[in-house]
């Protein structure tokens, strides 16, 4: 194997990878595959990826990665001269690493708790009521971001891969409109990355209202 393999699904967290990769100019082949439905695209993703999630990212060696940051920081290991991940050197690496791990471990989780009550023990009766208490959550963790964005980019001047996930996330729960108006500067920032000749198909592919 001589490219990465990408597997995903349309308009999940593989997207975010997409953009990264497209970035890189790495080579790669993306693999969609409807990730929660039985059958054998989703047996050969547990195979792969025993949590049976996407991103699933196959290397060149045949080795297999998992979790969005991890790759996104594998790529910038590949590919020096990518710029979407800040040189160890770099005085804005701290708060992108920060943010970064901040959006992965407190906000992305909260994906999960919201989309799959039953896994939680929800009572049917209670389910939306639930749901509307993650959503209220999961945008007060997004006003921490806000809080502290710069512009165009989060960064400033430089995008980065946190671009990549507000300009992906936005489209989640609890949906885009609602996201714009409270937040509206990373907002802006997702419609930026939105605009990029090397993005916009992607995101107008998976996110036909980008």
């Amino acid at each position: 194997m001589s490219k990465y393999v990408l597997i995903g699904s349309e308009g999940c967290g593989s997207v975010i990878v997409e953009l990264a990769m497209r970035e890189a100019q790495a080579e790669f082949e993306l693999e969609e595959i409807p990730y929660l439905e039985p059958g054998p695209d989703r047996d050969r993703l547990l195979e792969l990826n025993p949590l049976g999630q996407v991103p699933t990212l196959i290397m060149p060696d045949g080795s297999v990665m998992t979790e969005s940051a991890a790759i996104i920081l594998h790529l910038a290991d590949a590919f020096p001269d990518q710029r979407f991940v800040p040189s160890s050197s770099d005085p804005q690496r701290p708060a992108f690493l920060r943010w970064l791990l901040y959006i992965n471990s407190e906000i992305y989780p909260t994906t999960t708790f919201a989309d799959d009550p039953d896994r939680w023990k929800i009572s049917e009766t209670r389910s939306q009521e639930y749901k509307d208490a993650i959503d209220q959550y999961r945008m007060e963790l997004w006003a921490n971001v806000e809080q502290v964005a710069d512009d165009p980019y989060f960064l400033g001047e430089r995008l980065s891969a946190v671009d990549f996930y507000i300009a992906v996330m936005r489209h989640w729960r609890p949906g885009k409109k609602a996201f714009a108006k409270a937040l509206p500067k990373l907002n802006t920032i997702a419609d930026n990355v939105s605009r990029l000749p090397q993005f916009e198909s992607i995101l107008k592919r998976n996110f036909p209202d980008s």
